[in-house]
């Protein structure tokens, strides 16, 4: 059986773009959200975080979380979007 590509969907893409806005509007620079990242016990490369935002990598929920919580938002934010309150 071959292997399926995993295409990122509709909640992989708002979360996509949602953590590109959010970064910019901290002020932040991808290595510095990843640095954050790291810090918070989750190790994340810059790399890995551009391809995320670019959606051309899956962000797995521990990514999520992580990010989440170095943005100081919710998961819920990312997932569903700035419209959360």
């Amino acid at each position: 059986m071959a292997a399926r590509s995993l295409e990122i969907g509709p909640a992989g893409m708002l979360a996509a773009r949602t953590i590109e806005i959010l970064r910019v509007e901290r002020g932040l620079g991808q290595r510095q959200l990843a640095e954050r990242c790291s810090a918070l016990g989750r190790p994340v490369s810059n790399t890995m975080l551009s391809r995320i935002e670019l959606a051309k990598r899956r962000c797995d929920i521990d990514d999520l979380v992580a990010i989440a919580d170095a943005l100081q938002v919710s998961p819920l934010v990312l997932l569903h979007g700035l419209g959360v309150a």
